[in-house]
């Protein structure tokens, strides 16, 4: 029998969180001005009894998709968003990348 996982968007929280069989495995934060088109992604972060499965690609992937369905733009602050983006560059038009963070 597989896993089930699901991804949510908890917008109260300004987060994605990822469940593996109803139990909260990660989540990837965002900040985002009043008025502003910007999602500025700050922090992921997986249970370490949960790694090693690939569940932070599939939450950044389903996070940043649903940014871009939202027609927002992507700032990547968290070091892995910023992994995940150079090497899926099918992103690059939505992203603006911050001071310091190299693309």
């Amino acid at each position: 029998m597989s896993d089930e996982i699901k991804i949510h968007h908890e917008v109260e929280k300004k987060r994605f969180s990822i469940t593996v069989n109803g139990e909260i495995a990660g989540f990837t934060e965002y900040r985002e001005r009043a008025g502003s088109d910007r999602w500025a992604f700050v922090h992921t972060e997986i249970d370490p009894a949960f790694s090693g499965r690939g569940l932070a690609g599939k939450l950044v992937s389903a996070a940043l998709t649903r940014a871009v369905e939202l027609d927002h733009v992507i700032v990547p602050f968290c070091p892995f968003v910023a992994d995940w983006l150079r090497k899926h560059p099918d992103f690059e038009g939505e992203v603006v990348w911050p001071d310091g963070v190299a693309e």
